[in-house]
C-alpha cells in the first residue's frame, strides 16, 4: 500500500481501513489531505484484494470539517494558488468539497464511516459520503454554516438523511446532533460505546465483506440511482449553487476569507478541543 503524508492505511482480510492522520487539527481537510484520500479510495477500488474500505480519523475526533487557517494549509495556499476572485474560488470549492464528495459517493465498493466525537461541517460531509455509518456515543454532527451567514456545506445531502424539517431545524439553530438522535433520524446506522468502536466497525465490515462484490456493487448502485431518480443529483448541484450565493455575502460579513481568519482565535483547534472536553 501507499504512504501518504496525512493519512494511515491497514488492511484486514478483504478490508482497507484508510484513517486521516491529523489529529493534532482535529482531522481537518487540507487540500494535500483531500487529495490523499482521493487517490487512497481510488488505490482501495482498484485492488481486487479490498472487499470494504473503512473511513476512519485518528485520535478524538473525526473531522472538524475544512482545514480553514492550519500554518500547513496557509503555507499549502501560497505553494498552490488558484486564479484570484470568485471564478477561482468556486473552481477550488467546486473540486476539492463537491466534485470529491459525490464521486467518493458512488464508489463501487461499500464504504463505512467510523465516526467519533466531532464529525462536523466538511467532515459530516464525507461520512454521509458513505454506504454506513457506525458512530460512537460520544459523536456530534453539525451544519453550522447558517450561524456564520452560509447557508449550509457544500455536499448538501442532510435533507436526504434527515428529512426536510429536521433538516431545517439543525440548520437554522445550528445545535449539534448527538449519536442517538442522529441513529434515530436515520442519519447513523449504528451506535456503540467509544472504547468499542473500532472492533465493532470492523466486525460488520468483515461480515458484508463475506458477500460478493459483483452482487454488492450493484446493490449498491440500485440504491444510489434509486435516489438520482427522485432527483438527488441535480437537488444537490442546485445546493452547491445556493451555496456559492452566500460567498459574497459571508465575505461583506467578515465571516469567509482572510477577514474571517483574523477574528479566529490563533489556535482554533485547541479551542474546539476544550470544548469536547
Amino acid at each position: 500500500m501507499k504512504t501518504y503524508s496525512t493519512l494511515l492505511q491497514a488492511q484486514d482480510g478483504a478490508v482497507r481501513t484508510i484513517t486521516t492522520n491529523r489529529p493534532e487539527v482535529l482531522n481537518a481537510q487540507s487540500r494535500i489531505l483531500l487529495e490523499e484520500l482521493d487517490d487512497a479510495f481510488a488505490a482501495a477500488v482498484d485492488d481486487n484484494s479490498v472487499k470494504v474500505i473503512i473511513l476512519a480519523g485518528a485520535g478524538k475526533h473525526f473531522s472538524a470539517g475544512h482545514d480553514l487557517g492550519s500554518p500547513e494549509e496557509m503555507e499549502d495556499q501560497k505553494k498552490t494558488p488558484l486564479e484570484p476572485g470568485f471564478k477561482g474560488e468556486y473552481r477550488r470549492l467546486w473540486e476539492r468539497f463537491f466534485e470529491n464528495t459525490m464521486r467518493w459517493r458512488d464508489l463501487p465498493k461499500p464504504t463505512i464511516a467510523q465516526v467519533q466525537g466531532y464529525c462536523i461541517m466538511g467532515g459530516m460531509m464525507i461520512a454521509s459520503a458513505c454506504d454506513i455509518i457506525i458512530a460512537s456515543e460520544d459523536a456530534q454532527f453539525a451544519d453550522r454554516a447558517v450561524k456564520w451567514g452560509g447557508s449550509h456545506v457544500q455536499y448538501f445531502s442532510m435533507p436526504w438523511e434527515l428529512g426536510p424539517r429536521k433538516t431545517k431545524e439543525y440548520l437554522f439553530t445550528g445545535d449539534f446532533i448527538g449519536a442517538r438522535e442522529a441513529e434515530r433520524l436515520g442519519l447513523v446506522n449504528r451506535v456503540v460505546p467509544r472504547e468499542k468502536l473500532e472492533a465493532e466497525t470492523m466486525a460488520f465490515a468483515q461480515r458484508v465483506a463475506e458477500r460478493d462484490p459483483y452482487a454488492l456493487k450493484l446493490a449498491k448502485a440500485s440504491v444510489n440511482e434509486t435516489q438520482d431518480a427522485q432527483g438527488w443529483k441535480q437537488a444537490m448541484e442546485n445546493a452547491f449553487k445556493n451555496y456559492m450565493l452566500t460567498i459574497p455575502h459571508r465575505i461583506e460579513m467578515g465571516t469567509y476569507g482572510p477577514a474571517a481568519r483574523e477574528k479566529a482565535p490563533k489556535d482554533r483547534f485547541a479551542v474546539l478541543n476544550k470544548k469536547a472536553g
